[in-house]
């Protein structure tokens, strides 16, 4: 079976540290600002050995964190501790430092602008990584929203290219293309114009279109030749040959690998020649030339250990097992499948935290000192006792050389000591029989007295038990009360609503039977007498009654407007009609809108209809759901206006659901506007609804 190709991309490698960012002249320097001023050499360093890829930068920022007072110092530290935590691809530590780095508030908003979005974009990339496509999409709009605030074209840019290779990475092609496509138009940075070139001829190949694909990433190789930017000269020629490699052009593809391994291994890109060496092994393989892969594989295997890729040598390993099992040669297939699984223990074991290793061999220094020390101390004390035993045998010695004299007087006291110690003995025996007596009545009186309070102790806890259940339960009430007087309140506002809207009806349809349906009846009536009117009056009166009723139509339509949008930007009132709701209701709301200029610009009918359907929806959650939050999210891509709306109450089962009138009048809003309406909904995981209206004029016209 034929292998696909490893396929190179050229991941956008951003210089997020804020080091590079201009200070402003024209105002005086703070007293933070002048302190950053002096720390900055010191991230300066810091951040050149993590461009080249020193270890030491570990060791340096932690020492920095404990140093430095700026919080435009901690800043930049935390997001270089984020950016060599993912380039060692350990993900979960790079995010935990971005989001250290997003703690801090500066106080200039453009530079917090540029902290958030840089920080963002990290954060994106990570998720990127890890696989979490949608959560890396929901940081890089973040990152987008903070760089329009304040017109920051680079982070923009920086975030619409990791949000394609978001789409790209969930299949959305389409969408894709068209972000890749418009970073295209920033000149500025090489790195992003390259990185779309790619990209857009990687998103092609996967399409099969290699025509379009190899027209991209010819225009990519041309400027890259011209400005000798030899990495990325190196991935296009490799996504070349991956393209040659998946029509089946596999002499075509082994040059133009070959061609990437010599200007990989000539400009140190080991990694990517690595990955030639290893693609060129996949169709020797399969053209089952096993000699040739072999020998191939084995070097690429040797490479691959000694720049310390674990995933490659994975790879390698599993495809020499296969050629050896094509040869039928059992014993090497056991030898590399075992060396596989040494490898994968021996993994787990490198998996380990690095800051976990530091502190355990910090702990074992320390263990190693304290036995020093008690060994030291056990040395003195042997000294001490061998002087100690050597004195006491020297005076053993003396008092051997004592007379007969000094031993018989040593007899005589003997005697009268023991005389004296009988008494004593019988003085003691009658001392602790007194006090054996007096200790039992202390006892027994302590007995007496502890029995009684143990049980007033008793029956204190049970009283305060019972008293504490009661006190919970009856918190527990009036939490209940509560909340049913807050759902009361919020079903009494929607209530009001609705009624004022039935009023709103009651009235328009009293202005239409009253005016409108009177002219109609007066225009029948003189049409009736047109015919014998022979200079033409009542044709003249029948125009004027038509102009009447026109006019009153007019005005009346203008009536049912909200006058806000004729002031106001259409998503300024929609937001500020979600909050109010949310601020009233005690909702949790999120409301985010891309590109909001171009939403801002759509017919005032599809603004009317969407601002309705918010309601119903928002409505229809309060009533109904029981949510804690609510996100609301439009998007306008390609013509067509998106309305994402989600919540995260008790949901409901969409197979057994019938729907009331709030979504009936959903369905014929969207119904008019040929609008799509799907609803993902289980219970108790909320209800995702999403909407697709098509904005061009000439659609809403036709129905």
């Amino acid at each position: 079976m034929l292998k696909l190709p490893l396929r190179a991309f050229l991941f956008l490698l951003l210089p997020i540290s804020l080091t590079t960012f201009a200070q402003d002249n024209d105002t005086k320097l703070s007293y933070e600002e002048n302190i950053y001023n002096r720390e900055k050499k010191h991230i300066d360093k810091t951040n050149e050995l993590l461009n080249r890829g020193d270890e030491k930068v570990y060791k340096k920022a932690h020492e920095l964190l404990t140093i430095l007072k700026a919080k435009r110092s901690l800043v930049n530290v935390n997001i270089i501790l984020a950016q060599y935590f993912k380039n060692k691809a350990f993900i979960d530590s790079s995010i935990f430092y971005v989001n250290e780095a997003l703690k801090f508030n500066i106080s200039n908003d453009t530079l917090q602008a540029k902290i958030q979005s840089s920080a963002y974009n990290t954060l994106a990339t990570n998720y990127t990584i890890k696989g979490l496509f949608e959560e890396s999409k929901k940081w890089h709009l973040k990152g987008i929203e903070a760089a329009e605030k304040f017109n920051e074209e680079y982070f923009y840019y920086a975030n619409t290219h990791g949000l394609a290779r978001a789409y790209m990475e969930i299949g959305d092609f389409e969408k894709s293309l068209k972000l890749f496509k418009k970073c295209l138009e920033y000149k500025e940075e090489k790195q992003i114009i390259y990185g779309s070139y790619i990209n857009i001829g990687s998103v092609y190949a996967m399409l099969e279109d290699f025509e379009l694909s190899e027209k991209y990433l010819q225009k990519g190789l041309i400027l890259a030749k011209k400005d000798s930017s030899h990495y990325a000269h190196a991935v296009i020629t490799e996504n070349l040959a991956s393209n040659a490699q998946d029509q089946g052009k596999y002499d075509e593809a082994i040059s133009l690998y070959n061609k990437t391994i010599k200007l990989s291994e000539q400009y140190g890109f080991y990694q990517l020649a690595l990955i030639s060496r290893m693609d060129i092994g996949n169709i020797l393989l399969n053209q089952k030339k096993y000699q040739e892969a072999e020998t191939l594989y084995l070097k690429a295997l040797d490479q691959a250990i000694k720049l310390g890729y674990l995933e490659q040598q994975f790879i390698v390993y599993d495809n020499l097992k296969q050629i050896a099992l094509n040869q039928l040669d059992y014993k090497n297939a056991f030898n590399y499948t075992s060396k596989y699984y040494h490898l994968k223990d021996s993994v787990n074991i490198l998996q380990k935290d690095k800051e976990i290793n530091e502190l355990e061999v910090k702990y074992q220094t320390t263990q190693k000192e304290k036995e020093i020390l008690l060994l030291q101390v056990e040395n003195k004390n042997r000294k001490l006792e061998l002087e100690i035993e050597k004195k006491e045998n020297e005076n053993q010695i003396l008092s051997l050389q004592c007379s007969a004299e000094q031993i018989e007087v040593e007899n005589v006291l003997l005697k009268k000591d023991q005389e004296i110690k009988q008494a004593d003995l019988k003085i003691k025996e009658a001392n602790l029989a007194r006090q054996k007596t007096i200790r039992n009545i202390i006892l027994y009186s302590f007995l007496v007295i502890l029995i009684p309070i143990i049980g007033l102790l008793s029956v204190y806890y049970q009283k305060h038990r019972t008293q504490r259940q009661l006190n919970k339960k009856q918190e527990e009430v009036n939490q209940q009360k509560i909340s049913t007087l807050l759902n009361e309140q919020e079903l009494k506002m929607i209530k009001a609503s609705i009624d004022g809207q039935d009023k709103e009806r009651k009235r328009i349809a009293q202005e239409l039977h009253d005016s409108i349906c009177g002219n109609i009846a007066a225009i029948k009536l003189q049409l009736s007498n047109v015919v014998n009117d022979v200079q033409g009056s009542s044709l003249q009166t029948i125009n004027v009654q038509l102009n009447d009723t026109y006019d009153q139509v007019r005005n009346l339509s203008h009536n049912l407007l909200p006058k806000k949008f004729i002031h106001n930007n259409f998503c300024d009132v929609l937001e500020e009609y979600f909050t109010s709701i949310g601020d009233a209701s005690k909702l949790i709301t999120t409301f985010t809108v891309y590109p909001r200029e171009e939403i801002n610009l759509l017919e005032e009918l599809i603004q009317i209809e969407t601002f309705k359907i918010t309601q119903e929806l928002i409505t229809n959650t309060i009533k109904h759901a029981n949510a804690s939050s609510v996100e609301l999210q439009l998007t306008l891509s390609e013509s067509i206006l998106n309305v994402l709306f989600e919540d995260n109450g008790v949901g409901f089962d969409t197979k057994h659901f019938k729907s009331g009138i709030g979504l009936e009048n959903i369905k014929n809003r969207l119904q008019n506007m040929s609008g799509i309406l799907s609803i993902d909904s289980r219970i108790h995981r909320g209800t995702i609804i999403n909407i697709e209206i098509p904005t061009l004029v000439k659609n809403i016209e036709e129905v």
